[in-house]
């Protein structure tokens, strides 16, 4: 308000004058019209100073100016002040953001609403082969992958990818993207092929074990036979036979698993138009004849939907999770089979059981190799520990989850969900 007092005591200043000679003088009207022109050529003159000192980006010292004006002048070159050091801090900071990315041992890139390149580091140019002048251009242009390019289409970035470097096919990359602000992403790529060899280094070494153990396995086996099949032996000699023989064949089925395990690892994928419902009633039908005429399975077909992908594997892996239901749940206990579809066009097979169910915390690991959950029970369930896992490596190489629901005392429900892209 004190400002504006300057002002109005100017304008007041001018005009008392003006009156007291317009008394004596007359023409009133003309000196009030030379006010005026007065007033305005000095406003007009202070707008003119101000916009040159701003066209010129308020460099230099402000123009001595008072009143009003001077008060203008005074806080826009605060404001400018202020923007010049926040502007430095910014630098700053982005600098430190800059080396900081830099030293990472991952490439990082960050991508604007339509994939194109905003910024990326150092690692990335060695990585994707991406360049400084590869700023604006959209990302698949440059990395040309059919997973990768998907990968962003889809824009579901729960999962990581693993694709072979631009530059050097020698180098895997697992790629992973994180949305954020409005409409940007983070990709990040990590160097994994120290971990892949050291995984196919690990597979390789499983499946040329328990291919070396097959041989000896069978002619331990054929010796047990052999000596089972004498006649008047000692009955401590037939049980210790029965026993071995048990064992062997343990040991046998383990080998199995592990060779289908290093399979589903290595081999290629199959994609082929399953019919999913001939397939589940050929595994209930087998399920049910081994239960000595018992028919405890039951096979709801509400989804005509089907596959693509390898038969066998999914025929292994629903025979495994229906073995499974029928070997812990009680003799005379109904399995129930059920194939539908979901509200989001997935579809999706569920076996329920109606046995002593799993505890909540052992949950997570019952998928993980060898694991077997800690059940009482009154009598032991001969087993490998590798089912659920030969069922959770089919299901992803189909792009399908597992989906797990237990209760102790009152049974399990296990759900395998596949997406709608595989339908056929």
């Amino acid at each position: 308000m004190q400002r504006w007092q300057r002002e109005l005591n100017i304008v007041i200043g001018l005009l008392i004058p003006t009156l007291l000679i317009s008394v004596f003088f007359g023409h009133l009207t003309e000196l009030l019209l030379a006010v005026t022109l007065l007033l305005l050529t000095k406003q007009t003159i202070s707008i003119n100073r101000l916009e040159r000192w701003l066209s010129q980006g308020g460099v230099g010292e402000r123009t001595n100016f008072k009143g009003i004006w001077g008060d203008i002048y005074y806080h826009l070159y605060k404001i400018r002040r202020s923007q010049k050091r926040r502007k430095k801090k910014l630098g700053k900071m982005l600098d430190r953001f800059r080396k900081s990315t830099d030293a990472l041992p991952d490439a990082v890139v960050v991508l604007g609403s339509y994939g194109e390149i905003e910024w990326s580091n150092k690692v990335a140019h060695e990585f994707l082969g991406l360049k400084k002048s590869d700023t604006g251009h959209r990302i698949p242009n440059l990395v040309r992958h059919p997973l990768f390019i998907q990968y962003l289409k889809d824009q579901d970035y729960r999962q990581k990818i693993s694709i072979p470097s631009p530059v050097n096919e020698n180098l895997i990359l697992q790629i992973g993207i994180v949305p954020y602000g409005n409409g940007l992403r983070l990709l990040m790529a990590q160097d994994i092929t120290h971990l892949k060899a050291i995984e196919r280094m690990r597979t390789d070494f499983v499946a040329n074990v328990s291919h070396e153990l097959r041989t000896p396995l069978t002619v331990l086996r054929g010796y047990l036979e052999t000596l089972q099949e004498m006649e008047n032996g000692p009955s401590v000699y037939t049980r210790s036979f029965q026993n071995m023989s048990a064992q062997t064949e343990r040991m046998q089925m383990l080998i199995d698993d592990l060779l289908l395990l290093a399979r589903l690892e290595s081999k290629a994928k199959k994609s082929e138009c399953v019919q999913i419902a001939d397939l589940l009633g050929q595994v209930c039908h087998e399920s049910d004849l081994l239960e000595k005429d018992e028919r405890r399975v039951t096979l709801s077909l509400a989804s005509t939907a089907n596959l693509r992908g390898d038969a066998l594997e999914l025929r292994g892996a629903f025979s495994n999770l229906l073995g499974n239901a029928l070997k812990y749940s009680p003799p005379r206990s109904p399995v129930h089979v059920r194939w539908d579809n979901l509200p989001d066009g997935s579809v999706y097979l569920e076996v329920e059981d109606f046995g002593q169910g799993i505890a909540n915390h052992e949950i997570p690991r019952i998928t993980e190799r060898f694991y077997r959950a800690d059940v009482k029970r009154n009598q032991k369930i001969a087993g490998t520990g590798l089912g659920l896992a030969i069922v959770k490596h089919v299901l992803v190489r189909h792009d399908a989850k597992l989906e797990i629901e237990s209760q102790l005392g009152k049974g399990s429900r296990f759900r395998c969900v596949f997406p709608k892209q595989r339908l056929c």
